[in-house]
């Protein structure tokens, strides 16, 4: 057993209801193609959030298929942590400078050191949320005429269900683009040199122990439908999302336990 940030000591038991409940908030619909035959997309979306690797991804992805990348993000519950992000790396925090919005700094990132064609890039600088990330895309979207038949829909790993369902709500009352959600990795914990570490994260920065849990663990109480969620019986914020039973088990597991401090679970981080 050992401890994961402040938390533990963690047994198996904890580390696998842990990665249960990360690999169904990480909805990826990338994860079974391979390069020969991966579906087809018009345009990438990347949801403003801390996590720098997925703007690599994002632009990677857009550069690849030859297709506008979006940025959406303006001040919200993520800025903070996206400046201390960049303004700790080494290259990047060159573009900090006199930025306002999480789309313009990492737009400014894409273009002046991953390599992104200006004339490929879109700004949505307004949404505050995870919810108006989804609706200011469409609005933008339709503001200048761009009409998109299928989407790769990229977020922080523990935020892209949510995402998914904010950006299908967006588009509820009209024919829905395909959307195709990629986290660009799924998170998974595990031993490392006989201490808990992320199995699969790039170098770049990662979440801390504390956020981590607190995204985890919130995440399914914004997804459940029921009065105190996000969904139709809740704020409706968000369509109906099916949470499997083991999920549900896992996070319950999660929460009963006496390992995490009630101060950190379930916390709204992340908009």
């Amino acid at each position: 057993m050992s401890f994961f940030g402040p938390y533990g000591p963690l047994d198996a038991d904890d580390i696998a209801a842990i990665n249960n409940v990360a690999h169904f908030l990480a909805l990826n619909d990338l994860s079974d193609q391979n390069k020969h035959d991966a579906p087809a997309f018009d345009l990438v979306v990347l949801a403003g959030n801390a996590l720098l690797w997925t703007l690599e991804g994002a632009v990677k992805k857009a550069g690849t298929a030859g297709v506008p990348l979006l940025i959406s993000g303006g001040i919200g519950h993520s800025t903070r942590l996206l400046a201390a992000s960049v303004d700790a790396h080494p290259v990047y925090r060159k573009a900090l400078a006199g930025q306002t919005s999480e789309a313009r700094l990492l737009g400014d990132i894409a273009a002046m050191f991953l390599g992104l064609d200006q004339s490929r890039l879109l700004v949505e600088d307004a949404s505050t949320n995870c919810g108006q990330n989804g609706a200011f895309s469409r609005r933008f979207l339709d503001d200048i005429g761009f009409t998109t038949r299928s989407m790769l829909l990229i977020q922080d790993p523990l935020m892209q269900r949510r995402t998914d369902a904010s950006f299908r709500q967006a588009w509820a009352d009209t024919a829905c683009p395909t959307i195709l959600n990629w986290p660009v990795q799924v998170p998974r914990l595990g031993y490392r040199n006989d201490r808990i570490d992320y199995l699969q994260s790039p170098n770049s920065r990662k979440w801390t122990p504390e956020r981590f849990l607190s995204l985890l663990t919130g995440e399914i109480q914004r997804l459940t439908d029921d009065e105190n969620g996000y969904g139709p019986r809740g704020r409706g914020f968000l369509p109906h999302v099916d949470i499997p039973e083991d999920v549900e088990a896992a996070w319950r597991h999660i929460m009963g336990s006496h390992k995490f401090t009630a101060l950190t679970l379930g916390r709204p981080a992340g908009g």
